[in-house]
């Protein structure tokens, strides 16, 4: 059997390729969610993960090389290491809240298994995305991706024109 090859987004000029090269492997998210709610061992995202040892080592190899982690040993005999977020993995967090927030509105049947809730008041807590520009609701029906200002030829093909006229030619 001929392994498939894994292709790489780290050099395409999209925003949301690039991260996909990140955290696009299915574990990366779970380990970030762990490490979000405090997990910082190895032991502890193993057995919190249930994950065989050889693909959770290669998967916070992989984060700490993205800067995603930062490895502190905490002990010299055994050695032993921790896994600390970095502030590119902290600012991941909203990408988990939506992630959390889509699962239980389409795909939790049985209802919700895990709930954000306000710590203060236990209210439930419901994510959203608004523009810290103008507070309305990110909706896109109301706002566009447009070619920023590093885009390239094919990113201002792809977003260049607003829908409005893309639909109209």
């Amino acid at each position: 059997m001929i392994p498939m090859r894994h292709k790489r987004f780290d050099k395409m000029e999209c925003p949301i390729a690039r991260s996909l090269e990140r955290v696009g492997e299915w574990w990366t998210i779970l380990i970030l969610r762990d490490a979000l709610l405090g997990t910082t061992r190895f032991d502890e995202f193993q057995k919190s993960l249930e994950i065989a040892p050889n693909i959770l080592t290669r998967r916070l190899r992989a984060m700490e090389e993205a800067g995603l982690l930062q490895r502190r040993r905490y002990s010299e005999r055994p050695p032993r290491d921790e896994y600390i977020l970095t502030r590119r993995g902290r600012d991941f967090s909203p990408v988990l809240l939506a992630l959390l927030a889509w699962g239980n509105k389409h795909f939790a049947p049985e209802g919700e298994s895990v709930s954000l809730v306000d710590a203060r008041t236990g209210l439930t807590a419901v994510p959203a995305m608004y523009d810290a520009v103008s507070g309305r609701p990110i909706t896109m029906r109301d706002f566009q991706f447009r070619p920023g200002p590093a885009a390239n030829e094919r990113i201002h093909r792809r977003y260049g024109a607003p829908k409005r006229e893309r639909e109209t030619k």
